[in-house]
């Protein structure tokens, strides 16, 4: 008793203590973001980089007690600090700090396919189908029919023939089914989380992104005609699809096999070889128009599940990946438009709010289709809610290929994302606490760098 005491009082006094840090340190990159407003370069980006790390940790630490996972913490930090609020971190930074996003999608990707059990998967294929498919249809189908109903209060939308009305709300409903991978595994990398809801969430979350990749590209394909009346339907967007999954599955059987040899056979200097996976790969996948996150998440998949050095593999990952977790979910934070957010919040709210209550109700449908244990009919929803870069990224498809209301629809998407990103990490931590499956030991913000033990 006497040590649960002791151990109260070290955490009361070590939260005293970084609240006045944390301010400090702010206040003194405000002063000198005031005085020298025109810094740039590569000095000031290291400077960012740093403070963004240490405040995202510190906020980490000051919300602790109410139970909040450190993601909404570090998305907190990010916002605070960023060019709609403070100005401690400007736009130009923020641009600046992409590559930071680019390693850290890779080592999600990495680790989310490295946590995919093939046999865990085939004793859950009923729930994770039914799941799926009742998921995908419900958000698809009640979302655009609730855009529809909302389209006189968005004004790139009033007028439209009800074809292409229609078929925007089409697009919206595809934007709704995507989920947050990032979201998924931050929280699971805190909590140390194992069980049935983690690895219902985790199989769900990963395999949704081909699903979502594919159902954009084919309504992509199907409502063209109705927004310009000199397009017909084509199979040219299905013949690049093809190229692009097929590639990618490839590419990333390949490098999960070259992966799984190096730590068996050299198993030296893995924080290069994961930085030259994070940023050179990157750069070579975007050449051959390869998707990154499904060739990550392959190659994850193959040396879990074709090798014996998955556990090392992720442990490495681990070790690499949680300083640069807290600076993605931090800049992701200073890149959220506050502004933006203010002016489009009452339609973002309607939506935000629609899916989630259709992702519970699918959920709940599932499950018993399924016939599922009682823990995944109440809380596999919960996992489902978040959503950021994927999103963002399928938005930008969309602006590129109908310039007309594509940037609206964007900047709808970017509104409602953020109400998603700041919701959906609390609901599925809470839902992992409840159930049980949280690790009373929480991975610490700082963990110290040691290899992991040899396996043979």
């Amino acid at each position: 008793m006497s040590r649960v005491v002791t151990g109260g009082k070290r955490d009361i006094v070590r939260r005293l203590v970084h609240a006045p840090l944390l301010a400090a340190f702010g206040g003194l990159l405000f002063f000198v973001t005031r005085s020298v407003p025109e810094v740039h370069g590569g000095l000031w980006t290291i400077t960012a980089i740093g403070f963004l790390l240490l405040a995202g940790t510190l906020t980490s630490e000051l919300i602790e007690p109410l139970g909040l996972p450190h993601l909404t913490a570090y998305l907190i930090a990010g916002v605070a600090a960023g060019p709609h609020m403070l100005r401690l971190v400007d736009e130009h930074t923020v641009t600046l700090l992409s590559p930071v996003n680019t390693l850290a999608l890779a080592l999600i990707a990495l680790a989310g396919g490295a946590e995919l059990d093939f046999a865990d998967m085939r004793r859950s294929a009923r729930s994770l189908g039914w799941a799926m498919v009742v998921q995908s249809v419900s958000v698809l189908v009640v979302l655009s029919g609730v855009f529809v109903a909302m389209h006189s209060m968005l004004p790139f939308t009033r007028g439209l023939p009800v074809g292409a009305l229609v078929g925007v709300a089409l697009l919206w409903g595809a934007l709704a089914v995507s989920r947050s991978p990032s979201a998924t595994l931050g929280i699971l990398s805190q909590t140390r989380a194992s069980g049935p809801l983690t690895s219902f969430t985790l199989a769900f979350v990963m395999t949704s992104d081909l699903v979502v990749v594919v159902l954009l590209t084919t309504i992509l394909g199907c409502v063209r005609p109705f927004m310009d009346s000199s397009a017909s339907f084509s199979l040219t967007a299905f013949a690049a699809l093809g190229h692009e999954l097929f590639g990618s599955v490839a590419l990333g059987t390949t490098l999960g096999l070259v992966i799984a040899a190096y730590l068996r056979l050299v198993n030296r200097q893995m924080l290069v070889v994961l930085l030259v996976l994070g940023f050179g790969v990157s750069t070579v996948l975007d050449y051959l128009q390869f998707d990154s996150l499904l060739t990550f998440m392959v190659a994850g998949f193959v040396v879990r599940n074709m090798s014996n050095q998955g556990r090392k593999f992720v442990s490495y990952i681990e070790q690499t990946g949680t300083v640069v977790y807290v600076v993605f979910f931090a800049t992701a934070g200073a890149d959220l438009n506050v502004p933006l957010l203010r002016q489009l919040w009452p339609v973002a709210l309607i939506l935000a709010g629609s899916r989630l209550a259709v992702t519970w109700a699918a959920a709940r449908l599932a499950g018993r289709l399924a016939n599922d244990p009682p823990l995944l009919r109440r809380w596999s929803w919960s996992g489902l809610v978040s959503q950021a870069g994927l999103t963002i990224g399928l938005s930008v498809v969309i602006a590129r290929e109908f310039p007309g209301f594509g940037a609206s629809l964007r900047s709808l998407a970017v509104a409602t994302v953020a109400i998603n990103e700041m919701l959906g990490p609390v609901l599925f931590k809470l839902a992992l606490d409840r159930a049980g499956e949280t690790s009373r030991v929480q991975a610490p913000s700082f963990p110290s760098i040691r290899p992991p033990p040899l396996e043979s």
